[in-house]
């Protein structure tokens, strides 16, 4: 696919959504520059299956209310299911829908674009600070 072709396809998916999806836009594709909303995609993915607990311990920083706020956005947007077991003490489990395996799939070519580039980045970076001093 040319540079042209890629753009006019761009273009094409931006218009797909009207004016008044622009919000749901901009919050799903907010999931994919969070760094949490990713640790819980990508944690679930290669994990399966997991509780709150274990998706505080493989996310090394989160806060309690921060993994509970970004699980509930998740669920909210369809990425992540929720079950309840209604035992004592609480079971919880969270996993991946169809639709959070597929943002998972969706992100792999820029995380393996960004990991080819991240050379170029720092160079790019060490330059400019260069320029700026």
């Amino acid at each position: 696919m040319t540079f042209d072709e890629l753009i006019r396809r761009s273009q094409e998916a931006c218009d797909a959504l009207s004016e008044a999806d622009d919000g749901l836009k901009r919050e799903i594709l907010a999931h994919a520059g969070n760094r949490w909303s990713l640790g819980v995609v990508h944690a679930l993915g290669v994990a399966g299956t997991l509780r709150h607990s274990d998706l505080a311990r493989r996310l090394e920083g989160v806060t309690q209310r921060m993994l509970t706020r970004t699980l509930r956005q998740l669920e909210r947007d369809g990425l992540i299911s929720r079950h309840d077991h209604r035992e004592v003490p609480p079971r919880v489990d969270y996993s991946l829908t169809d639709l959070g395996r597929g943002l998972l799939t969706g992100m792999m070519p820029l995380w393996a674009w960004v990991i080819d580039n991240a050379e170029s980045f720092r160079d790019a970076r060490s330059r400019f600070d260069r320029e700026q001093a």
